[in-house]
């Protein structure tokens, strides 16, 4: 896949959103996040703003084949709330809580520097290595999948 000036200022343009949203700034995402001390709604309102914008953004994308770059457009597919996706949404609301950081606001939070995003980048890296190593463990066979029923099924690439 060649790269495209547009990834790049796409890119720049949503850490530009992020930072002057506040979104980057810890204190602000969990004071928005402490319903029951001194809340903030104002992510809320900038969360809202996304989804205004992100909703017919997806309308039209669904109706195109390419995207604007010439390329395959891969839009979610999953419809069914499983394990992983639970297991998935915790870890991340539990990160954001603790930290006050998501992973695109701690990659703009870097330019800024300071030790907290640096920390929280490098553990964010560590636990998306350790995933794709747990994956491909899973699809080599190595780890035993699951059977929907429970049961202990044989490893993934065995009949």
């Amino acid at each position: 896949m060649h790269e495209h000036p547009v990834r790049l200022w796409a890119g720049l343009l949503f850490g530009t959103g992020l930072v002057l949203s506040g979104m980057t700034d810890p204190a602000k995402v969990l004071a928005f996040l402490d319903l029951a001390g001194a809340w903030d709604p104002s992510l809320g309102i900038v969360m809202g703003g996304a989804l205004l914008a992100a909703m017919p953004a997806y309308a039209i994308a669904r109706r195109r084949r390419p995207t604007l770059l010439g390329e395959s457009l891969q839009l979610p597919t999953a419809t069914r709330v499983d394990r992983r996706l639970l297991v998935g949404s915790l870890v991340f609301g539990g990160g954001w809580g603790l930290a006050g950081y998501w992973p695109g606001p701690a990659v703009a939070s870097l330019l800024v520097g300071g030790i907290k995003p640096l920390l929280f980048f490098v553990a964010m890296v560590a636990g998306m290595a350790i995933h794709a190593w747990l994956e491909q463990r899973t699809e080599n066979g190595a780890i035993s999948v699951p059977s929907p029923d429970g049961r202990s099924a044989a490893p993934a690439n065995q009949e």
